[in-house]
């Protein structure tokens, strides 16, 4: 399935139910997340347009008090749904829409490759993390 037929296939599914993971390299610096693209390996699937996509692309990505509460609790196990309930809890009223917010992360991440859905990608076993969720 191409990328292109697999984003619009996606949107058929509720997000909401989905249990993303991590796919980048990342750390904690001064209590926020700062995220790393990865270099595209050869021999992967479309590798030219990969590397031309991360030569043009943003290679580090910080983010903000909210963005690293979402990124620190996407483990593969929680929903985007139990995500966005724990950011309403600790964020109240600042968090709302919690549920638009958290997606529009996700798809935000997913697309940039940050992200990965299990069951709609290949998860490679080489993501690299500093640290892991309290």
């Amino acid at each position: 399935m191409s990328r292109r037929s697999q984003l619009e296939a996606l949107k058929e599914v509720n997000l909401l139910e989905m249990a993303p993971v991590r796919a980048a390299s990342w750390e904690e610096v001064e209590d926020r997340v700062l995220i790393e693209r990865r270099r595209p390996k050869k021999g992967q699937k479309r590798f030219l347009h990969q590397w031309l996509r991360y030569w043009l692309a943003t290679k580090r990505l910080q983010l903000d008090d909210k963005g690293t509460f979402v990124w620190l609790h996407l483990d593969g196990k929680r929903t985007v749904a139990e995500v966005a309930s724990e950011l309403r809890k600790k964020y109240g009223d600042g968090a709302e829409p919690a549920e638009e917010r958290t997606g529009e992360m996700i798809r935000l991440l997913h697309r940039e490759d940050f992200l990965l859905y299990p069951g709609w990608d290949e998860i490679d076993q080489e993501i690299g993390h500093s640290s892991e969720p309290t």
